[in-house]
Order: C-alpha cells, then structure tokens, then sequence
C-alpha cells in the first residue's frame, strides 16, 4: 500500500505542533500534563518525537492537540 507522505515523515502535523507549543509558552511537559486533562496520554518523550515527525497521530491524539493549542484541527495541516 502506498503512503501518503512522501520520505520517513510519520506524520505531517509536527512541525505546526511544536511552533504552536512554543509560542504558546508551553514545554513539552506542560503539553503532555494538559493532555492529561483531556483522557489523552502522550508522555513528553513521544510529544518530541511527534514533533520530528518520528512518530504517527492517532485521531484522538490529534484532537486532543488540537484543543489544547486552541486551533482547529485543520490548521495543524498548514505549513
């Protein structure tokens, strides 16, 4: 089966998850604990491996990132 992201990317929301944490003022501890909140469990070793895009999305995870940056899950698309 073909992928739909071309290279070793894993996922194509990385890049938008880390600038939104940052300028959001959050670490990626303090993203991990609010997810929490949230019934969604991604320690802060997996938030850093999402954000090199080492690592895939679920769609639970993805709407939980989404809630917590304060976007709409399609702007974790934009580039």
């Amino acid at each position: 089966m073909a992928r739909i992201i071309d290279g070793n990317d894993k996922n194509m929301v990385g890049s938008q998850v880390r600038r939104l944490r940052i300028e959001r003022g959050l670490s990626q501890q303090m993203l991990s604990t609010k997810l929490e909140t949230l019934a969604i469990y991604i320690c802060r070793g997996s938030i850093s491996r999402i954000e090199d895009k080492q690592r895939t999305v679920t769609d639970i995870e993805l709407y939980g990132l989404a809630e917590i940056l304060g976007v709409s899950i399609e702007s974790l698309f934009e580039k």
